[in-house]
């Protein structure tokens, strides 16, 4: 597939994937394999601090929560889409069945000590993405993330 970037001709292999410990310490792993992509792409850094977000986010539920109180793997898939230019991102895990898309939303008209505890990190990333979906299917959770370019 080849993608249009700024009047520039890239080559783009439809996807790449990372399949990875789902461990807290691999945040910065699963960062930087996106971003290499997000490179690719010319990427403005706003774009690629927002992704970056994203990411600490939803790969750190899926290390804390996921398969605890053990450790399994995650894939992290990253592809890109033309018409408009996107990345969208997907993590994929074994564990416990989660939909945080299902999660109240915090009342953030609340003060950080009035408010429950939870719920801000997923909140955040449902704003700075422009469409995020999951579901469970054949025994695994499946997170998507898309964010335009």
């Amino acid at each position: 597939m080849q993608v249009e970037i700024k009047g520039k001709w890239r080559e783009w292999e439809k996807m790449k994937e990372l399949i990875i410990d789902a461990t807290v310490e691999n945040i910065e792993k699963v960062t930087e394999f996106v971003n290499q992509q997000l490179e690719r792409l010319e990427c403005s850094m706003k774009v690629q601090m927002q992704i970056d977000i994203a990411i600490d986010e939803l790969f750190g539920n899926i290390a804390h929560y996921a398969y605890h109180p053990k450790t399994g793997t995650a894939t992290v898939r990253v592809e890109v889409t033309e018409n408009p230019l996107a990345v969208v991102i997907t993590f994929i895990d074994n564990g416990t069945p989660y939909d945080p898309l299902a999660t109240r939303e915090p009342d953030i008209s609340l003060s950080a000590e009035e408010r429950q505890i939870g719920g801000l990190g997923i909140y955040m990333v449902k704003k700075s993405m422009d469409d995020i979906s999951y579901e469970y299917r054949e025994g695994k959770n499946i997170l998507k993330i898309k964010k335009n370019i």
